[in-house]
């Protein structure tokens, strides 16, 4: 990976390298970057814009039970800028994700990352939406098997929101994949499969976790381990009494109906709360070449088997909920 900083603009704050040994054998780099140029004059104190910026090169999905990986990949670096802000006690700045993601807009990796409030910078420009209608309107990649797909993103998540807590959104995710997996069998064989060899009419905590096995989401290097599968069943098991029932199973597997967290503060009592954060508006996106704008490859196109990425972003001074830690 190469992550190019130009030095009359940005000032590198700090570098980390993150290291995915244990998901994959990937990698992350993160950059703590803070422009020279004042971007804004408050009162009598010039104003930086910071940004944190992570680029990475997901796992390819050579089969279905990588999905797991994948999305281990992204959850460690969320993880991992979540500690960082904290360790560093930082105030509000936005968050840029970029690389190859591997993945396209209908995977689960996409879906984690909209849950925790990023956008796609490109689809952004575009006014495309998450529909199935709009997810193949551009292609940024014709990979080793000769298929074209957008998989390189520019993704921006603000400093506005009130983010749904990053292990809720894990856990909506591994859930999908779970469903994806059993995508071949109606719901009450579904339920049965999870249930497994139970006596009663619920899934055991030692059948979810076969089930986990059998799907190749447990028992390998880089399955879910103890912990993580512990916390999914805290999430499945509503009532917390050791098991999940049918209207439970509906509930978080088949049919999840998942508590949003409010994106803004109440109004009342909200006067004195906000904090003035700056962030970016997505001004431009292009893809060059011009052809996979329109979904399409053009076959005299040998520079590489990806399309060029440009986002042009202007800055923009927000409201955001104050830092807490």
């Amino acid at each position: 990976l190469l992550t190019a900083v130009h030095k009359d603009f940005f000032r590198i704050v700090d570098y980390r390298e993150l290291l995915f040994n244990d998901f994959g054998d990937r990698v992350a780099q993160i950059l703590h970057v803070e422009s020279v140029i004042p971007f804004w004059q408050n009162r009598n104190r010039k104003v930086q814009q910071e940004i944190l910026i992570v680029n990475t090169h997901l796992l390819f999905p050579h089969n279905s039970s990588l999905s797991i990986v994948r999305l281990h990949q992204v959850y460690k670096i969320l993880q991992y800028v979540e500690s960082y802000q904290k360790e560093k006690k930082l105030n509000p700045m936005p968050i840029i994700l970029c690389g190859d993601w591997n993945g396209s807009k209908r995977g689960h990796v996409y879906k984690f990352l909209r849950s925790q409030g990023f956008v796609s910078s490109y689809d952004t420009a575009h006014q495309y939406t998450d529909s199935d209608a709009d997810a193949h309107k551009w292609v940024s990649h014709r990979n080793h098997r000769g298929n074209i797909c957008g998989v390189d993103f520019i993704w921006l998540l603000n400093p506005i929101k009130d983010r749904k807590p990053l292990k809720t959104s894990w856990g909506e995710a591994v859930f999908s994949i779970i469903k994806y997996q059993l995508r071949s069998l109606v719901e009450n064989d579904a339920f049965a499969f999870l249930k497994a060899d139970g006596p009663g009419d619920y899934i055991s905590f030692s059948g979810f976790c076969e089930a986990l096995h059998q799907l190749g989401l447990r028992g390998h290097p880089y399955g879910l381990s103890a912990e993580e599968t512990k916390d999914l069943w805290i999430e499945a098991d509503i009532d917390g009494n050791g098991f999940v029932d049918y209207k439970e199973f509906q509930k978080r597997i088949w049919n999840p109906i998942w508590l949003e967290r409010i994106e803004k503060y109440h109004e009342e009592g909200r006067e004195g709360t906000e904090e003035q954060a700056l962030g970016f508006n997505v001004k431009n996106a292009v893809l060059c070449p011009r052809e996979v704008e329109k979904g399409m490859w053009p076959e005299d196109y040998s520079l590489s088997d990806h399309a060029r990425l440009t986002v042009v972003f202007s800055p923009a001074r927000m409201a955001c909920p104050p830092t807490v830690y």
